[in-house]
């Protein structure tokens, strides 16, 4: 399938500081991207279903609700691209915002055409997933695990107790990754390949953080998993049994 012209994907700025917000936009604008602004974002749950965004360049520090918080109401209810822009460049938010769901994240002051480069993977990757889901519903695909299920139509984990909740994209498809391997080592290689986030590096902890979420999900102990293993060096396995 063609590449989406840079003129369909929308992409919505919500920057509180109007020099930050004016570069940003101005640099995005000049790549043919449908620009949208903000300096604060309380309705933003809303702003993305109903104006169709694929990207939000969401700022941490926010009069209002602040920049980690929209994310978490955010990808509860949305599988949209979300980078986060913040002028601290502290490891604990990064931790904390990838924690909460989103896909990427940059310290100002940043290299415009560095972030012009990861949106484009992001676009990309969301482009990819709406692929991905319209052939999902052609499959109709479910793995099923201990009592436990994975709906790939919907991306729904449902518990034995029959509690259901959406995965994120790359949460899904790093769980997916596993079911399809069961009792096979994926390496960290091979699972950020197939979340198609972005380009990694060997410090890149995406792939950990996400493992850690979905334990938190699946109720496994992470001192003593049961489903999600580690193979320290290696990777990860997933050891539950697979029907």
């Amino acid at each position: 399938m063609n590449p989406k012209p840079n003129n369909q994907y929308r992409i919505l700025i919500v920057e509180d500081d109007i020099a930050s917000r004016s570069l940003l936009s101005s640099y995005l604008s000049k790549e043919g991207y449908f620009i949208l602004e903000t300096e604060q974002a309380d309705d933003l749950c809303e702003r993305v279903q109903h104006e169709q965004i694929d990207l939000v360049l969401l700022d941490i520090n926010l009069p209002g609700k602040d920049g980690l918080t929209l994310t978490r109401e955010l990808r509860s209810v949305s599988s949209v691209g979300i980078i986060l822009v913040t002028s601290k460049d502290d490891e604990i938010d990064r931790i904390v915002g990838l924690e909460l769901g989103a896909d990427d994240y940059v310290t100002k002051p940043f290299n415009p055409r560095e972030l012009l480069v990861r949106a484009k993977n992001l676009l990309w990757r969301v482009r990819d997933s709406q692929q991905a889901r319209s052939s999902e519903t052609n499959n109709n695909h479910q793995w099923c695990f201990e009592g436990w299920s994975l709906d790939a139509n919907k991306r729904l984990l449902t518990s034995p107790a029959g509690e259901s909740e959406r995965l994120p994209e790359g949460e899904f498809k790093l769980l997916a990754s596993l079911l399809s391997a069961p009792g096979a080592i994926l390496s960290r290689d091979q699972l950020m390949d197939a979340i198609h986030d972005r380009e990694w590096t060997p410090n890149d902890r995406s792939v950990d953080v996400m493992v850690g979420r979905l334990r938190r999900k699946l109720g496994d102990n992470p001192a003593n998993p049961h489903f999600i293993l580690t193979a320290h060096g290696a990777g990860y396995m997933f050891a539950g049994e697979v029907n």
